[in-house]
């Protein structure tokens, strides 16, 4: 293809393809690239394409591209008559044709002008729910470019590239929308004049006006008074000087004297007060009506937001039920994890607003929505629970299983549709530290009991216990590490943010041979620590802080803190760290989690060292989802193992043995190939069954809440406002779960308060220290932590609560 044909395809913007109708030369492409020429009739190949041919000479635009062949024409249907728009109360409405991209070039779309705003809309019938964008005339430049074609920018945040069906109907819109660009510049011109008082209220002006009059009447009173003052000092210093000219003694003089001059100095005063009073009266006139229209304008503002929200909400449930009707792929289907590119992930960026109808289902629904929610909504947006049992006899049935064995299931999540208006509407003007977030977003688990389902596979601690190589062992524990990932692949909602002093023991001793204790260690920042023993023969212990940074469409939280595991046999002691989680699609789409990062897991005792990659996920990656690899080196770096598989699906292990002559990297790929080497280390339990119904949890999560007798008063499970949520009674969980965060408020303030009469008295004062952990340094890692200090399971077989706090 010629340079100029290339040119023709690939230009600048949308001015290089070929309008219908006119001839000769354009002018200049918009945003750089040359001019172009247009000629044709206005008849034949479709809109979006481009003819193009070298030419011998020139072409007509400088620099351009001489269409030589027909020129594009509209679509089917023509652009359209644009109507007056009496109906809708708009001063012109018609179809024009947008330009959307290179792809698709133009596309037909209906326009509205009202009140100097132009908006568009994919078909008249949209106008009722969705409208795809709007631009301000007040601010626009309108500019005519051929027969058919003309542009409206804002000046670089919008532009819009139309094109009319004929000459005539372009003139028709170019007339209408500057006349209704010169009205919208002279409303704002006038509404920016200080004395326009036609958006200030009947009342505002009455109590401006009274409180002008009440300035008015203290400033005359002032006046008054500072007469009153002038004429009593001038008798004052008559009367002063009369006495001077008595014959008295030298002393009175100089007393009298004094006093005149005093009098003056009160008489200069009181002037001074009174002219300052008269200046604040004229100038409170001057600028009130400013005042009062920028606080009326503030007040319009929060109007327009609430509507603007309150119109986000509608088109959101709009979408939510159109989600229903749409064929997607169901991203959260237990053990289809082959498939989780296609599962979770989103499909690559929208190429503008301008797609298919399907642009808004590139990924499935982002809230289980009920079939038989219609419009109609109650008080507290509650639609029923999906069980076909009512909750009270769910939790029945469930204290029964509790007593008997484990239970394998709890009350089904209730239906509630998640109104982001009533939220969204409640955050206007507040700040964002003092608004409760609804238990909506919640899963009733707190962070204590996610952090003891990193012991979901315990097994692979008690066969790495077992295992007499360090490096073999080493391969287990990077097996564990990975395995804690594999709970969060569907679980979106967040836990509870536990409670400062709030535990959480599991006592699985007699059953798996281990039991675990968490406590909330720290509330800013939020901090809790683990510590779980085995007689299995290892201990694991770790302090993890959370930190969480918005970016827009997504939210990355990094866990802070070291992971320490220690075989007792041996004396091997291992630690790590976890990777970034990442939960994509906040704003719009379905909610998914990616992990990624790398781990360090260090033998500290024999310098062995596991390096795990946790490939983050790319839509132009043709490799698996949620892929980890891993390489197992001695202290002098030699590869012996490598890992390779899914942090939610399962690891396996390849043993490496270099041949001689070879190159590592060779060895280590035919490793790979070598199937008689390859060793599952872990899969993960498929998930107990109805699990969509129950937030997704394993069957360890399933019993973590379950209420056990004994334990102690802080523990998460007697957490009143979780048992409300699991339970299903959401609007009594937020009340309460309010009721708790401003006791823990309380509790806070009087701490700080206690701690300032202390530093105040000169008197010692201890901060808040954790109840079963004490804060230390770590021999082995040299950072300060929070480690067990015992005495818990003695309590809690003493059944000695004393020290408790409470929180609940």
């Amino acid at each position: 293809m010629a340079a100029t044909e290339l040119r023709g395809v690939v230009g600048p913007g949308p001015a290089a393809i070929a309008a219908p109708g006119g001839g000769g030369t354009g002018p200049p492409v918009v945003g750089g690239g040359g001019g172009r020429g247009d000629a044709g009739s206005g008849s034949g190949v479709a809109s979006g394409t481009v003819t193009a041919t070298t030419t011998g000479g020139p072409s007509p635009g400088a620099g351009g591209v001489a269409s030589t062949g027909p020129a594009p024409a509209p679509p089917a249907g023509g652009s359209g008559a644009g109507g007056s728009g009496s109906g809708s109360g708009s001063a012109r409405e018609g179809w024009l044709f947008k330009w959307t991209n290179y792809i698709k070039g133009y596309q037909r779309r209906w326009f509205v002008l009202s009140n100097g705003l132009l908006s568009y809309y994919r078909s008249k019938a949209e106008m009722r729910h969705t409208c795809r964008g709007t631009i301000n005339l007040a601010t626009a430049n309108i500019t005519v470019e051929d027969s058919c074609n003309f542009i409206i920018s804002n000046g670089g945040a919008q532009t819009y590239h139309l094109k009319a069906s004929s000459e005539v109907e372009r003139q028709r819109w170019v007339t209408a929308l500057e006349l209704a660009k010169a009205k919208a510049v002279k409303m704002l011109a006038e509404s920016d004049e200080s004395g326009d008082e036609e958006s200030v209220s009947q009342t505002d002006k009455t109590e401006l006006q009274n409180t002008l009059r009440t300035l008015s009447s203290k400033v005359e009173d002032l006046s008054t008074c500072n007469d009153l003052i002038a004429k009593h000092g001038t008798a004052l210093q008559r009367s002063l000087s009369e006495l001077e000219s008595l014959k008295l003694p030298a002393e009175s003089n100089e007393k009298i004297k004094q006093v005149n001059e005093r009098a003056t100095l009160f008489r200069i005063t009181s002037n001074a007060m009174i002219n300052a009073c008269r200046d604040f009266l004229m100038l409170a006139q001057t600028h009130s009506k400013k005042w009062q229209k920028s606080l009326q304008y503030e007040r319009d503002q929060r109007i327009r937001l609430e509507e603007t929200l309150e119109q986000l909400a509608k088109q959101h449930n709009h979408l939510e039920r159109a989600f229903r009707g749409a064929t997607v792929l169901p991203a959260n289907t237990p053990g289809s994890a082959g498939s989780g590119k296609d599962q979770c992930c989103p499909s690559k960026g929208d190429m503008s607003d301008e797609d298919d109808e399907n642009e808004f289902f590139d990924a499935p629904e982002i809230i289980t929505m009920p079939e038989n929610l219609g419009h109609k909504r109650t008080g507290s947006n509650i639609s029923g629970a999906s069980s076909d049992i009512s909750l009270d006899e769910q939790y029945k049935h469930q204290l029964e299983e509790t007593k008997k064995e484990k239970r394998t299931r709890i009350p089904y999540k209730p239906n509630y549709s998640l109104n982001l208006w009533s939220i969204m509407k409640n955050c206007i003007g507040k700040e964002l530290s003092k608004i409760p977030m609804p238990v909506n977003f919640n899963e009733p688990l707190s962070m204590l009991q996610r952090l003891t389902e990193d012991l979901e596979y315990h097994e692979l601690l008690d066969r790495a216990a077992k295992c007499e190589n360090s490096l073999e062992q080493l391969c287990y524990v990077a097996a564990f590490t990975v395995s804690s990932y594999s709970t969060t692949v569907f679980r979106t909602s967040k836990p509870f943010n536990p409670l400062l002093g709030e535990t959480f023991e599991l006592d699985r001793l007699e059953e798996n041979g281990y039991r675990s204790l968490c406590e909330q260690v720290s509330h800013h920042p939020p901090a809790a620590a683990h510590h779980a023993e085995s007689k299995n023969g290892w201990t694991l212990r770790q302090e993890i802080k959370i930190t969480s940074k918005f970016r827009g469409k997504y939210l990355s939280i990094m866990p802070l803190g070291t992971i320490h595991c220690i075989f007792h046999a041996t004396g091997h002691h291992y630690t790590w760290k976890k990777v970034t989680t990442t939960v994509h699609n906040i704003i719009v789409g379905k909610l998914w989690i990616d992990q990624s990062g790398e781990i360090d897991i260090i033998n500290h005792k024999t310098g062995d060292k596991c390096n795990l990659k946790f490939v983050p996920y790319s839509y132009f990656s043709r490799d698996v989802a949620r892929k980890v690899t891993g390489e197992v080196t001695d202290p002098s770096g030699k590869l012996h193992f490598a890992l390779l598989g899914t942090w939610d699906e399962k690891m396996d292990c390849f043993k490496v043995q270099p041949a001689p002559g070879e190159n590592g990297g060779d060895a280590r790929q035919r490793g790979h190939e070598t199937e008689e080497s390859r060793v599952m280390l872990w899969k993960r339990n498929p998930l107990p069954k109805n699990a969509e119904n129950m937030y997704y949890f394993s069957e360890l999560a399933l019993t973590l809440n379950a209420w056990e007798g004994g334990t102690a008063p802080t523990d998460s499970r007697l957490r009143p406002d979780q048992r409300l949520m699991e339970n299903g009674r959401w609007d009594e969980a937020n009340a309460e779960k309010q009721r708790l965060e401003e006791k823990q408020r309380l509790s806070r303030k009087k701490r700080e308060a206690e701690a300032l009469k202390a530093t105040e008295d000169g008197t010692p004062h201890d901060p808040y220290k954790a109840l079963w952990f004490e804060r230390k340094k770590d021999p082995v890692t040299k950072e300060l932590t929070h480690i067990y200090r015992g005495e818990y399971w003695e309590c809690k077989e003493k059944q000695d609560w004393t020290s408790c706090p409470d929180i609940f």
